[in-house]
C-alpha cells in the first residue's frame, strides 16, 4: 500500500474497529490479542465454565467480524461494547441452564481457574479464590454481572453501565447490594482477603 500503516499494537480500539470494518484482518487479529482475556474471564466469572467462556469469546469476535460496522463510539468505549455482546450471549445460556457450578478445587479445572501470585500461601489462597468465586456465581445475575464488572474487572461505573444498556445509577445500587450479598455470604467463612468487598487482581 502506499500509504503508511501504523502497527496495530500502536493504534486505538476505534481505530482498529475503522479498519476491521474496511477487511483488515490484521486489525481484527489485533483486536482479538488484545481484548480476548477480558471478554472470557466475564464470561467465565459469570457462567462458570470453561467450555461456556470459550464458546462465548468465539461468538464475540464472530459478531465484531459481521457487525463492526454498527460500533458507535459516542455510545461506548469498546471494551464495554464487547462485554455488551459476551453479556447477552452468556444471558442466553444461562436462561438455558440456570444452574452454574465450579469443580471442586481437586479437580484439574478447579486448579487452572486459581492464579498463585504467592506460592507459600498458595493453599489458603486458592481454598478463598474459590469460596470467593462460589459466592460471585451464586449471586442473582444482575448482581454478579456489576461486582464482576466494577470490582474484578475494574471497568468505572460509566462503562459497565454501557456494557449492560443501563444507567450509572443502576449500577450503582445494584452494586452496593450485590458487595453487600457477597459479604454476607463470605462472613464466617473467610479471611482477611475478604475484607475489601473483593479481591481485585486475584480472579
Amino acid at each position: 500500500s502506499p500509504h503508511f500503516k501504523a502497527p496495530a499494537q500502536d493504534t486505538s480500539d476505534e481505530a482498529l474497529i475503522v479498519r476491521i470494518v474496511s477487511g483488515d484482518r490484521d486489525a481484527f487479529a489485533a483486536l482479538y490479542r488484545r481484548h480476548r482475556a477480558d471478554v472470557y474471564r466475564f464470561a467465565m466469572h459469570i457462567s462458570g465454565s470453561h467450555p461456556v467462556a470459550d464458546d462465548v469469546t468465539q461468538d464475540v469476535f464472530m459478531a465484531v467480524i459481521q457487525h463492526a460496522g454498527r460500533y458507535r463510539p459516542e455510545r461506548a468505549a469498546v471494551l464495554p461494547w464487547l462485554l455488551g455482546i459476551a453479556r447477552n450471549h452468556v444471558r442466553r445460556v444461562l436462561d438455558q441452564r440456570p444452574t452454574v457450578t465450579l469443580p471442586d478445587d481437586e479437580s484439574t479445572a478447579g486448579r487452572t481457574l486459581v492464579v498463585e501470585p504467592d506460592p507459600l500461601g498458595g493453599l489458603a489462597r486458592r481454598q478463598h479464590v474459590l469460596a470467593l468465586r462460589r459466592a460471585v456465581l451464586a449471586l442473582p445475575v444482575k448482581y454478579r454481572e456489576v461486582v464482576v464488572l466494577c470490582d474484578l474487572q475494574e471497568l468505572t461505573y460509566h462503562d459497565a453501565a454501557s456494557a449492560l444498556g443501563c444507567a450509572i445509577g443502576t449500577v450503582r445500587s445494584r452494586l452496593h447490594r450485590g458487595r453487600a450479598l457477597l459479604a454476607s455470604r463470605l462472613r464466617g467463612t473467610a479471611g482477611p482477603l475478604f475484607r475489601t468487598p473483593v479481591a481485585r487482581g486475584m480472579l
